[in-house]
């Protein structure tokens, strides 16, 4: 049985997430940034990713900083999505095939 009281806190959690979400569309519906603030929100999404990506590359040896660097350069040079990844997981399958990392 769920007590009140975890039930409050989960439906509070919930309205907390909503207004805040909500609340960047209605702020962004009337009000328009500043170009600089317009480009830095595009590449915003890009930047997380590499800061949550790059500590468990980090803590997982050499061999996957490496995977990751091929998938970084695949990716610059192609422009292509699917290759850079079977480029990364190809080189980190191999290096580990190969004993490093």
């Amino acid at each position: 049985m769920l007590r009140w009281d975890v039930l409050a806190a989960i439906l509070g959690m919930a309205l907390a997430s909503y207004i805040c979400r909500a609340g960047g569309y209605a702020v962004l519906r009337v009000t328009r940034p500043p170009p600089f603030v317009q480009a830095m929100l595009q590449h915003l999404p890009g930047c997380i990713f590499v800061a949550f990506l790059a500590p468990a590359f980090l803590s997982a040896g050499w061999a996957t900083v490496a995977a990751g660097a091929v998938v970084l350069l695949v990716q610059a040079r192609l422009r292509r999505l699917a290759p850079s990844i079977l480029a990364g997981v190809g080189t980190l399958w191999l290096l580990r095939l190969a004993g490093i990392g």
